[in-house]
Parts: structure tokens; sequence; C-alpha cells
């Protein structure tokens, strides 16, 4: 309804105020003759209107957005002065929307929009607009542009950005402080009406807040309001177009304000008295509990620090203030002891860290509680005199001997007896001892200073009546030293003396060195055993010694070493003195004292090579001999293996051959000439019925002179293929293949002995040699099976 008045209401105002808003005159000169093209449109008495107009002079054509009629919303006119009105111009209408949105009745130039049309989308259309002739198609009119313009009606309702806001503002904040600005935007045109003038009220949030109509400023209508009583506040703001007057469209959106803390609100303890308790034997540092401050005010606000101001336990006591939880823990600060007090009383003050002076006149920002803390008595464990005990004692005192006693005492008011006992895993040694009923601490082993110096030991204190009850006390135990150990020599001396050496040369310095530690320091005397006639001592008082000859020349050949027995001695109480024997090799040295060789043997050796030398030189010979005997043996052991490792093997080489020759007129197989002329073998050919699996390089053997059978020939090759373990197989079988005169064997042709096979023995193979035995088990066998069958 309100959108159908506003229609209403612009469609009077159009009408009333512009009854000629359609007409518009288009006219245009060419050449000589003043030609016009004409828009039309009705006025307010009915009649029709002319307004003739200068050519290219342009007018609007105005159009209502969201046009609801049923029929086709009409725009206007067009019109030539040279439409005769008899049908022979036609329209033509081309531009924004043209044939779609706009049509042209191309008779009449009656120009309607087909359907709503929206200002927001577009404001104005241009459009052209031409007469030709129907019959020749030619312009009669040049083209015309013109603009029709859509008059904007409040159909958009204000729109903010935002559904929900969110702002916060202090509290405690004076009237009118602003908090935020919202601003809402309309899509109807600014410039024509009111349709997009907003004013803005609020419609929720009364009489916390207000609105400025004009901008949208929130800003706050009350004085003083607390957080601590309300914290959030929702608003409604409502931005209306149309000036706010009625009919017009509106929007809203909601706006979460929050009150920020501000620092207004003292510190105060919930009860004036606290009461806590606490065991003496609570260590130093135990917390016994806390007080706490309420503060209403929230985050760095709300922070405290507490401290004690007054009492009689500010000394055994401490508080802290806990960061998180802002709270003030109490500590013990010293021992507490139920026998001598069993109460105290604090007074603890909360004070704000960070105050507001604007709020100085809601202070003080402090406030005070009393605690009262009582001490609790428990069955303690016994306690020692000292904190440690240190006892020293000479390493030569007897066992059994006292070296100091510990002292432990029951605090409780029931006074038990004490036990006392060592902790053996501080004395493994089982070194000292302890009565269990005084605390004496004597030894059981003989002491040894420059073994341990130091005994760290732990006494164990424990009640009678409770034996949990345990303490424990550290008892250091220094031993003292005595002199009892004698000086030796520092190091182990390598000396020599040249042959070449003089009397009262320099040879070698010694020192010495003492377990012992006396007060005084190490003192060193040096001296000879005997009186010596190479060598002498000279004692250089600072606990070293010079070892000098007393002889001209050595002989290493007559005696290559000398002893020197040396007397050391210090000079503590009771003195200790051993005798240590320096060992003199006897050297050929240089001219200028550099020793070269000390052993008598060295002589006999050829200059310029060592001993070591001559052991490389030796060991290098017998691994040259080594590796020529193992190189002559593996060639040795290569040229005696057979070729033949089994009796296998021959009967496979001879399966092999296992073929009917074609006879003596067969001259493929093998060669007769080569029986019949020995020398021919040189000139062996391969066979060439059968390929054999090696080649082997035949043999040269010389002929018998007087060899003129071909027995003779074979018996003397057989000889030397028995006697030759290397020798092929099929060379021998080859050779076989000759049927002689007289042989024994006569034939071997298997055609031949397949008719014979029962007249024919083959004993005589056994006689052929090794190569033969497995034939002449093949036939000798099958004869005897036969016998047997």
């Amino acid at each position: 309804m309100i959108i159908q008045r506003g229609l209403l209401l612009v469609l009077l105002w159009v009408w009333l105020v512009h009854p000629c808003l359609t007409a518009m005159v288009f006219t245009r000169t060419s050449d000589h003759q003043q030609k016009t093209f004409l828009a039309r449109g009705a006025g307010s008495d009915g009649k029709t209107l002319h307004r003739q107009k200068r050519g290219w002079m342009w007018n609007q054509f105005f159009l209502l957005e969201e046009y609801t009629g049923s029929d086709y919303q009409y725009v206007g006119k067009l019109h030539s002065d040279q439409d005769k009105g008899d049908g022979s111009l036609k329209y033509i209408l081309s531009g924004d929307g043209a044939g779609t949105l706009f049509i042209i009745d191309e008779r009449t130039g009656d120009i309607h929009a087909t359907r709503r049309i929206d200002r927001e989308e577009k404001a104005f259309y241009t459009l052209r607009a031409q007469a030709i002739n129907r019959r020749t198609l030619r312009p009669v009119e040049p083209e015309s542009e013109f603009v029709i313009k859509i008059h904007d009606i409040n159909d958009n309702e204000p729109t903010f950005p935002e559904e929900v806001y969110s702002a916060s503002v202090p509290e405690m904040s004076v009237v009118g402080t602003s908090v935020v600005q919202v601003t809402a935007t309309d899509a109807d045109d600014p410039s024509y009406g009111n349709s997009a003038r907003i004013i803005y009220s609020i419609l929720q949030g009364q009489p916390y807040f207000s609105v400025e109509p004009e901008t949208g400023i929130i800003r706050t209508a009350l004085p003083n309001m607390n957080r601590e009583n309300r914290e959030q506040y929702q608003v409604v703001i409502q931005a209306k177009d149309m000036g706010g007057q009625m009919g017009g469209l509106s929007g809203t959106t909601t706006v979460n304000i929050t009150l920020t803390d501000v620092n207004d609100n003292p510190p105060r303890f919930p009860q004036s008295t606290v009461h806590l308790r606490i065991p003496e034997s609570s260590p130093v540092g135990t917390a016994i509990g806390s007080v706490k401050a309420t503060d209403a005010d929230t985050g760095r606000n709300a922070e405290l620090e507490y401290r004690i101001i007054d009492g009689d336990g500010t000394d055994v006591f401490d508080i802290v203030t806990h960061k998180d939880t802002q709270e003030g823990i109490i500590t013990v600060r010293k021992p507490l002891d139920y026998e001598n007090r069993r109460q105290y009383t604090l007074k603890v003050e909360a004070e704000n860290l960070y105050v507001d002076p604007r709020f100085y006149y809601l202070g003080p920002f402090k406030d005070t509680t009393i605690v009262k803390i009582s001490v609790e008595d428990v069955d303690e464990p016994p306690a020692f005199s000292r904190s440690s005990y240190l006892f020293e004692i000479h390493e030569d005192i007897e066992v059994g001997t006292i070296i100091g006693t510990v002292m432990a005492r029951d605090p409780d008011s029931a006074a038990s007896l004490i036990r006392f006992s060592l902790d053996r895993h501080t004395d493994l040694d089982r070194i000292f001892n302890i009565h269990s009923g005084n605390g004496s601490i004597y030894t059981s082993k003989m002491l040894d200073r420059e073994t341990t110096q130091w005994h760290n030991l732990s006494v164990i204190a424990a009640e009678i009546n409770n034996p949990k009850e345990t303490t424990r006390v550290p008892v250091y135990v220094r031993i003292l030293d005595v002199n009892d150990n004698a000086p030796q020599f520092a190091v182990f001396y390598d000396t020599f003396v040249c042959e070449n050496a003089r009397a009262g040369q320099l040879i070698q310095t010694i020192s010495a060195v003492d377990k012992d530690d006396p007060l005084g320091g190490q003192k060193f005397f040096f001296s000879l055993a005997a009186v010596n006639p190479n060598f002498t001592v000279q004692d250089n008082e600072d606990n070293t010694a010079r070892i000098l000859t007393r002889r001209n020349g050595f002989s290493r050949h007559e005696i290559s070493t000398y002893l020197l027995p040396v007397v050391i001695s210090d000079n503590d109480y009771p003195i200790q003195s051993s005798t240590g024997t320096l060992t003199i090799r006897v050297c050929a040295c240089d001219n200028r004292g550099n020793m070269q060789s000390c052993n008598a043997e060295a002589l006999l050796l050829p200059a310029g090579l060592s001993t070591g030398a001559l052991i490389a030189i030796l060991l290098c010979i017998i691994i040259l001999l080594v590796i020529v005997v193992l190189f002559a043996a593996l060639k040795r052991q290569r040229k005696k293996e057979p070729l033949i490792l089994s009796k296998e093997d021959i009967r496979d080489n001879i399966v092999s051959y296992n073929d009917e020759g074609g006879g003596e007129e067969d001259t493929q197989a093998f060669d007769i000439g080569t029986l019949r002329n020995p020398a021919a073998i040189e000139d062996k050919k391969l066979r060439r019925d059968i390929i054999p699996e090696t080649l082997f390089i035949p043999r040269r053997t010389p002929s018998a002179a007087d060899n003129t059978d071909v027995r003779d020939f074979i018996n003397q090759r057989l000889k030397e293929h028995d006697n030759d373990p290397s020798a092929p197989p099929y060379d021998s079988l080859a050779t076989y293949a000759y049927e002689g005169n007289d042989s024994i064997a006569e034939s071997l042709s298997s055609l031949e002995s397949g008719t014979t096979e029962g007249d024919q023995n083959y004993d005589y193979l056994k006689e052929w040699g090794p190569r033969f035995n497995k034939l002449a088990e093949m036939y000798g066998g099958g004869e005897s099976d036969k016998d047997t069958s």
C-alpha cells in the first residue's frame, strides 16, 4: 500500500507540474528546405500541441520506473514532417534496448516499453530514430539521437553494510560520549526528491544510548553507566528514507555495545580475620595458605599486590602474589618450632597496582586483613648440635682411637633417647665405627694419608622410640701427615757415560719425590752409599743432584755397565731415607758427546747397516724364496693333471664314436694312407664325420725304420697311448677302425659282430691296458651273463 500510494503521488506530481513532459520536437534544416522531426504528446487541455524546434535540438523522453500495468508502457511518439500519413514512410529505432526493451510502430512512430524498467539498473537509455522510404528504403531524414530518462520512484529501502555491529565504550563515561557511527545507503536517486534522504532513529537501547538523526553517530545518554551492574547492551538503529516522513522505506541494524572496564572499584577482603595452620616440620619455602581480596574490576584494573605490613611474624613468614589467581601465598621464611612458639599474627595488605586518578574519590584502592597462623606439634626427628662436623687426626694413630663425638637430641617434649649409626655407603672399607649410645667415632683400621687424605662420613641419628624419625649429618675426617715415607727417584733414569769422557764431566741430573707432605715443604739430601772410584754425586741443595765422572776414559769392552747406589734422605722427623741405584751404560760417542752405540757387538756390524735393517733384508729374502717354491709347485701340479679323471669319461668318449664305419672303401672317416705311411701323421687332417670337443695338436713321434707292417705301427702307438694319460681318446679309437691281416680282434664292425657274437672271446681286451678295461667289462660281462642264463 505504501508503494502504491507513493506511485500515485509521484504520477500526480508529474502531471500537475509538467503537463507537457513527453512533448518534444526534433527540427532539422536540410539544405535550403526546412524539415522538422516532431514528437507529440497530449497537453492538459486536450489540444494537440505543436512545437517546432531548430534542427539538432534534442529533448528527452521521461519514463517512470517499475511500471505495473498489463499493457506495454507508452513512452512517446516520433513524427517526421515528411510523413504525409499515406504509410509511405517507415520508422526505425536503434540503440540501447531497441527492439527488445523499446519497440516502435514503424507506421505511426509510437514508442513503447515492453517490460518494467528499474532505474537502479540503468538510469537512462540512448536511442537513435530514422524515417526511411518504405519503397526505396532510402532515409528521408538523417538519423536523430534522443534519450529516454527513467524517473525514480521510492522503491529501495535504506540498507546497512553490516547486519550486526560491535562497539565498546568505557564505563562511567559522561553523557554524549561517542560510541560508534553507523551509515546506511539508499539505491534511489538522491538528486530527485527525497527518496534517498535518510534519517536515523533508535528503536531499542533507550535511555542508555541515543543516535544523531543526520549522521548516525551513537552516543551515551546516561551518566556513570557501571560495567559491574551491566556490561552488554543491544541497540537497534533504524534508517528511513523520504526524510523520515510517513510512507518512507526503512532498514534496521543491531549494534552490540560493551562497556569496557575502568579501575573504579577498590579491592576488598571478604573476611577481616583469616586462620591458618601449619606443622612445625614444614621446611622453609612451604606454602601455608593463601588470602585473596576481591576486586569487581577485570584485567589490568584488578591486578593486586600483597604484602605483610605488621605483626609478630614478619621475619618468619613471607607473602608472594600469584599473578594468575591474584592471591597472596603465605610461605615459611624460617624454620618453625612448636616448643618455642605456637602462634603468629600477621597484618596483610592488598593494593591495586594501577589506579586511575579520575576515580581517586572512590578510594582508597587497598584493604587489609589479619592472618593468624597456628603451629602444630609433630614428632620431629633428632636434631644435631651442628650442621656438620670436622675432625682432624694423624695417620699414625692406633686402631680404636676416638677421633671425635657427634651430639644430637630429640627436640620434642618427650625427649626420646637417640641411637647413632654410620652410613656404610660412605665408609665402604669400614675404616671407622661409632658408638651407638654416645656418638663417639673411632678407628677400626689403620689410616694412610697417602692413600686417602679425606673421609666424608654420614652419621645417622634415630629415635629409639620411633626409629623412622632419623636425621643425617655430614662428618668430614681429615688425615694429617706423618713422615712415614722415604724419598725416591722422581723418574727412571737412563744414564750413559761416553768412552772418551773426562774427569768431572756431568753425565746425569737426578731429583726425588716423597709421598709425604711436611708443613715446611720437601727437602732432600743426596749422597753415595760408598766411595766410588768412577763416579761421584754433587748435591745442588735444591732437591736435585748431579752425577759426575771421577776419571778419564771408559771402555765398554772391559765394563759395559756400572751400578751406582745413591742415598736419598729427607729432613722431616723422623728422617726417612732410601737407596736408589743408577744404571750407567758405557757408550761410544762422537766428539760432541752424542751417543752412537752402547753395545759391544755393534763393532762387528758393517758400517751403515743397523740390526733392524739386516732383519728387514732377511725377511724379504725369505718371502721371495717362498713365492718361488709355491710357483714351481703349482706349475708342476698343472703339468701332471690327467685329461680323464674317471672311468665314466672313457665311456662317454667311446659312446660318442659308436658309429658304423663304411669299410675300407669309406675314405670319408679317415685316410687309410695314414696307417700305411706313418710319416703322414705330421699332416694329419681332422675327421669330417665327427666334431671333437677339444682340439689337440698332434705329437710327432719318430717312426721305426724297419716298421714294414701296420700291426707293428698300431702296437707301437697303442703302447704310447697307454702310457700317456693326456692323450685324447678319439685318436686311439680312430686307429682301431683298420682291419689288418692276422688281427686278433679281427673286425670291429657292429654288423659283422652281430652274427659272430657267440664265437668271439674278448678277454684279450684286458691285456690292452687300462683304457680298454671298461670295454672288456662290457663284452666280457655280456658273455658271462649269457652263460649263466
